[in-house]
């Protein structure tokens, strides 16, 4: 029997705040801008497949692992693992793991609030009227201006980790809570009413059929799909683990898993529905990569009846989105930067935001002054950007392995009744989930591994 902790950080309200915050953590612009893009750079209906099989069958049996080691840690995730391996008699080695997602939301960060900038950039020009009328040429010729100046993208980088601190600094249950009750079923809503939008154009089934209709996919695909299942759920970089040592006891994890997942998914699939047949009603190209939702949507914004109003809401909404996610990502290490080094949250807050704010520099200048630098990466043998890298790396290297090392913790190295204690549910559920965690969710993990650096 483990010791009874209580988190020094406070614990959430009660399970829908916390299903809430940890749908805000998930739901970002990860459903929203990187979604839609990798969907259409990675053969559209079979992508789509493979990253639900991955969520349903990896990822969200890794979601309840990692919920499940955050409330019986009750710590920061460095911490948590720290100390359920000292529960089990095991090495304290495992704080390694905890390390690796301490990293991972860090550099994730780094890059995330970049783009969420660019979001922040685009309240302003929507409501400017800048997109009235706009051709879908000029629309990617404003994208295009924004990219291309690095001064203005450090701008809207600098302000978005500022608000991003000002919240942890106050602590996640005075900012996250009264923000995500709110602001993610307005997300929700608007989303319906782009997809609305995209039944006009003429196109919809074809964004349907993009979406839906099984094409080709490579082993990079698969990866790819796998990875994006991690980074929608926030799996592996810490984030769902600290939010778990919020979470009080008398809670079901399987049952709040399950929404966080289903909300999520429905999310990521509206945000295709949406995007997809305004794509092919304006011409552009569904692989047109990271810069889509913001060479899509604001031609729907521009044309459709109080399209400015509607734009300047969504474009908020999808800030307010990044800024819930922004705020789990870089929480585990504020949390540990309070238990280990004696800082307030304030001054854990300010050295974290200082440190992410200065690695976002390399992906500002990577879509413009350093547009032509590049790095490879050995297995793939191909050359990215500083943000490439970045991305890749984390959503397609650490978050998987983080996962995989998570579900290994949970069903091998942890005794079966303190797993048992923790879900709390039905026999049957447990037998299915402890089955998965053990053996199909890290054979699949280390599978698609294999398969992509050609070991099989």
């Amino acid at each position: 029997m483990a010791e009874q902790r209580t988190s020094i950080h406070g614990q959430w309200s009660n399970r829908t705040v916390f299903i809430l915050a940890a749908t805000g953590s998930a739901v970002g612009l990860g459903n929203i801008w990187k979604f839609p893009y990798i969907t259409g750079e990675n053969g559209g209906g079979t992508f789509v497949l493979v990253y639900l099989l991955c969520i349903a069958l990896i990822g969200l049996p890794i979601m309840m692992a990692e919920i499940m080691l955050g409330r019986r840690g009750k710590r920061s995730p460095i911490n948590t693992m720290r100390a359920l391996a000292k529960d089990e008699h095991r090495n304290p080695g495992w704080a390694w793991l905890g390390w690796m997602g301490v990293v991972a939301g860090f550099l994730i960060l780094s890059y995330y609030s970049v783009i969420a900038g660019w979001a922040l950039s685009y309240i302003f020009r929507t409501a400017g009227g800048l997109f009235l009328g706009a051709t879908a040429d000029g629309v990617n010729s404003i994208f295009t201006d924004l990219v291309s100046d690095p001064e203005r993208l450090l701008a809207w980088h600098t302000v978005f980790m500022v608000m991003t601190m000002a919240v942890v600094a106050r602590g996640v249950k005075n900012g996250i809570e009264k923000a995500v009750t709110v602001l993610m079923p307005l997300l929700f809503g608007l989303l319906i009413v782009v997809v609305i939008y995209a039944m006009t154009t003429g196109y919809f089934m074809d964004g349907v059929r993009f979406l839906f209709t099984p094409g080709t996919i490579d082993s990079k695909g698969v990866l790819i799909a796998m990875g994006h299942a991690f980074f929608t759920l926030s799996l592996g970089m810490g984030a769902i683990m600290v939010y778990g040592s919020y979470l009080t006891s008398d809670h079901s994890i399987v049952q709040a898993s399950i929404m966080i997942a289903l909300a999520d998914t429905v999310v990521a699939l509206l945000a295709g529905l949406a995007i997809f047949p305004i794509v092919f009603a304006n011409g552009l190209e569904p692989s047109a990569g990271p810069g889509l939702i913001f060479q899509t949507l604001p031609i729907a914004f521009g044309h459709m009846q109080g399209g400015t109003l509607v734009g300047v809401v969504f474009f908020s909404l999808l800030v307010f989105a990044a800024w819930t996610s922004a705020i789990s990502l870089i929480e585990p290490a504020v949390a540990y930067l309070v238990e280990n080094k004696g800082l307030s949250r304030i001054q854990a807050a300010e050295w974290m935001g200082v440190v992410t704010w200065l690695v976002g520099l390399g992906t500002v200048f990577s879509f413009n002054i350093w547009k032509d630098k590049t790095l490879t990466i050995p297995f793939l043998f191909e050359k990215f950007t500083f943000f490439d890298t970045l991305d890749y790396l984390t959503a397609n290297v650490m978050l998987p392995l983080g996962g995989l090392f998570i579900a290994l913790f949970s069903a091998w190295v942890m005794h079966q009744q303190s797993t048992r204690e923790e879900m709390a549910t039905y026999p049957l559920v447990y037998t299915i989930w402890r089955f998965l965690v053990r053996f199909i969710t890290p054979l699949a993990v280390i599978v698609v591994f294999l398969k992509a650096v050609g070991a099989i």
